[in-house]
């Protein structure tokens, strides 16, 4: 009797799953199409942005690899800004390594991704005066991330990360292991190196051509709750070593990338990889209509259109 109805709980389980893939999917495509992104595609090509040659090298790369990297300083020439999120991720990773050595009590770390330390996480309360999410909102970065998405994007994500060495014989988890990012069809991430990074610090890996219509786009390919996470062992069968992009890289090295195609990163043997990272994605996002992470708290009527659109 108890394996009838534990058969019969799996059967019910496998139909409900189903029928909520299927239902997310309807509802990304109707978002997609007509109710969100609709109106921010209208708002960008009412408003595009005139690109400078650097942006529009960035975003020609991000088209055909799916990436562009970049010294921190070609992007933003102004050193009071650099010098400002140096000491603020100073301030970061000593806050972290004395959590660290003591109860780890008041360190901001998810379920299933110990292995990360964030300065924010969510929930927290962010305005211009955070000199990171000041360089995320600027058109410098905006701009680039609109024009690849072709709408007005939304900055759903920003934050400074620390990832804790691992144990040598440590298995790869969650965002260690490749994957697409489950939030959007096209993306916009930026990681910022705040630290050297080396081939023992967990560098960030990404597959050229996997988003977008390149060769590997098809490689279980991105759908709202698809496979994102395929078997590691099939995937190096799929995808030769010879195609991954390893980005070991000086501290100050900025990365734009496309997360919708296959990445992996943070696992450290021997030192903290630190850096800030920001994600673009189009108001249809998965988590664009659920929740940011952060509430801007700034002076709305301070910002033009697009950056208020983007932070709201």
């Amino acid at each position: 009797m108890h394996r009838t109805k534990t058969r019969f709980a799996a059967r019910v389980n496998h139909v409900a799953t189903a029928l909520e893939r299927r239902g997310v999917r309807a509802t990304y495509r109707l978002h997609d199409r007509v109710l969100s992104n609709r109106r921010s595609r209208r708002l960008f090509r009412g408003d595009r942005p005139e690109l400078d040659d650097l942006q529009g090298r960035i975003l020609q790369e991000l088209e055909t690899e799916g990436y562009s990297v970049l010294a921190f300083t070609e992007l933003f020439p102004d050193v009071g800004l650099r010098e400002d999120i140096e000491e603020q991720s100073g301030r970061f990773v000593a806050e972290t390594k004395a959590g660290l050595a003591g109860d780890r009590g008041g360190l901001r770390v998810r379920a299933g991704k110990e292995f990360v330390v964030r300065l924010h996480s969510y929930g927290v309360e962010l305005s211009l005066e955070d000199p990171w999410f000041r360089a995320c909102t600027s058109r410098r970065m905006l701009d680039i991330a609109n024009t690849y998405l072709d709408l007005w994007s939304k900055l759903e994500y920003t934050d400074m990360w620390y990832s804790v060495p691992q144990a040598e014989e440590a298995e790869r988890v969650a965002s260690q292991r490749w994957h697409r990012d489950f939030n959007d069809r096209r993306l916009v991430k930026a990681f910022l190196y705040l630290a050297d990074v080396d081939e023992s610090m967990g560098p960030f890996e990404y597959v050229p051509g996997s988003a977008g219509k390149g060769p590997y786009a098809s490689v279980w390919p991105w759908k709202p709750l698809g496979d994102n996470y395929p078997s590691q062992e099939e995937f190096a069968e799929r995808v030769p070593e010879a195609s991954i992009k390893t980005f070991t890289a000086p501290k100050g090295t900025l990365i734009f990338c496309d997360t919708a195609g296959f990445h992996r990163g943070g696992l450290s043997t021997t030192h903290p990889r630190v850096l800030a990272t920001v994600t673009y994605s189009s108001p249809a996002s998965l988590v664009s209509l659920t929740e940011r992470s952060y509430h801007f708290t700034g002076a709305l009527a301070s910002l033009d259109s697009p950056t208020r659109f983007a932070v709201t």
